[in-house]
């Protein structure tokens, strides 16, 4: 457990982590779980020592429940359970791998916890627009797009929070990586000491959809009062993150 550095990719459902996870597990020196038979391959449902999003409310729901939110002083820290997790997560692992990488859209609002479980680990954090996010998360959630949007705002704040604490994090946006792929994995190579590694792997963005759909819900009959309610409560808080609701195709600085 000492040898390995543990890669952890955080970020919310649909936010492009499934992309990201495939592109470094192609690396040489990485380890990824695949074949695993659990959905995305995500290292929530391969383990017992904490309970998976889907016991929250899942895609959309889990922020809103306080319990899903955990760090270091969580009773979860202890010895065993750090074993305990390991061996979970080991079956599924090459351990002679240098890096171990884990994937689960928690981990955003867990990597306290987890660095408290695993010392030498590294985040890399993508943050992906929460119209783009929020949307596309709908089908699963089934709630408003407010709710949607405050889901995306209480996650990344908790995150953005939680930063102070990590001795090893990496932050970028899925808009930015979808632009030039290679430049940001060569960006995530150089962070965590890796030797670069061509990506071969398609990356597409897909926002451009969504945007669309905001703009028609926008202006429906009935569902517009609840996109100007979201734009309303939740423009300032999002403007910090690098995004706006009212104008989505405008990409901000971020002031994290």
């Amino acid at each position: 457990m000492l040898r390995n550095r543990f890669v952890f990719v955080n970020g919310l459902h649909r936010s492009g982590t499934s992309i990201l996870f495939k592109c470094l597990r192609e690396h040489s020196d990485f380890s990824g779980f695949h074949d695993t038979g659990v959905m995305e391959d995500e290292g929530q449902h391969l383990q017992t020592v904490f309970e998976p999003a889907l016991m929250y409310g899942g895609p959309g729901k889990f922020g809103f429940d306080r319990r899903t939110y955990l760090d270091e002083t969580s009773p979860l820290v202890t010895e065993e359970n750090r074993i305990k997790l390991f061996y979970q997560w080991k079956r599924y692992w090459d351990i002679d791998r240098t890096y171990l990488l884990e994937k689960s859209p928690p981990n955003l609002v867990k990597t306290r916890f987890l660095q408290a479980m695993f010392p030498n680990s590294y985040f890399i954090t993508i943050m992906r627009h929460p119209i783009g996010a929020g949307l596309a998360t709908k089908k699963w959630s089934k709630t408003s797009v407010q709710s949607l949007v405050e889901h995306w705002l209480l996650c990344h704040e908790a995150f953005a929070s939680d930063m102070g604490h990590l001795e090893r994090v990496h932050v970028f946006r899925y808009e930015d990586y979808v632009e030039d792929a290679q430049a940001h994995l060569d960006a995530i190579y150089r962070f965590l000491g890796a030797e670069p590694h061509p990506n071969e792997l398609e990356v597409k963005n897909v926002n451009e959809k969504y945007f669309k759909m905001w703009a028609e819900l926008k202006a429906g009959r009935r569902t517009g009062r609840d996109v100007e309610k979201a734009i309303a409560r939740f423009e300032e808080r999002v403007n910090r993150f690098g995004y706006s609701l009212k104008e989505p195709r405008a990409l901000l600085e971020m002031d994290l």
